[in-house]
């Protein structure tokens, strides 16, 4: 299904693989000219560790598939019950710095869940209480950015326990279902990205 929200298209893809999103991304944004709309794509991947640029290589025993990915930031795991949200968006066409779009990103997961989230100071993400809720990583190329943030939503948290989160050691995890959010990942993916597309196209 495709919605289309004044300048900004929003697309509620379903469960992809990881590796057909990424593709799908970087083509996107290799094609896109300076008339291209931007987009929004909301996604559920099955079960897999994606590495940013800066993360090393790791193995982990539990059978889940560790793969590279050209976005910014370290290791996370995404997995059924967790909202994906990719942010295609020319950047330079809006005049939002790629330091200004992470707050954008980090602001409307803090709008999303209220007074208790917050952000942490060199970690971006969103926290409440100090556990991570919300994990970010992206790209720009020629002002242009994709990939985006992950909402975990209402998923099993055990695959966390195998790595070190955005590659902080013991750094806790949780999920909007153990805040008191009863809304399935579709539904809290789609806030998600009004909350941004009113922002966006205000």
């Amino acid at each position: 299904m495709t919605l289309l929200l004044e300048r900004t298209r929003v697309k509620e893809c379903g469960h992809v693989p990881y590796l057909e999103s990424l593709t799908a991304m970087r083509a996107f944004t290799a094609k896109r000219n300076d008339a291209t709309p931007d987009e929004i794509w909301l996604v559920e991947h099955p079960p897999v560790y994606t590495l940013g640029q800066g993360a090393a290589e790791i193995h982990v025993a539990n059978g889940i598939p560790v793969l590279r990915s050209d976005r910014g930031g370290d290791i996370t795991y995404h997995g059924p019950g967790q909202a994906v949200l990719y942010a295609l968006l020319d950047l330079a066409r809006r005049g939002i710095k790629v330091r200004e779009f992470v707050r954008l990103l980090e602001q409307c997961v803090i709008e999303l869940l209220g007074a208790r989230a917050a952000r942490r100071p060199g970690a971006p993400g969103v926290y409440v209480d100090g556990a991570k809720v919300a994990a970010l990583g992206i790209r720009v190329v020629k002002g242009r950015s994709y990939h985006g943030l992950a909402l975990n939503v209402d998923m099993d948290l055990a695959p966390f326990a195998a790595i070190d989160p955005c590659g902080y050691p013991g750094l806790r995890v949780t999920q909007m279902k153990d805040l008191g959010f009863d809304e399935s990942s579709a539904v809290l993916g789609r806030r998600l990205a009004e909350i941004l597309v009113a922002k966006l196209d205000a």
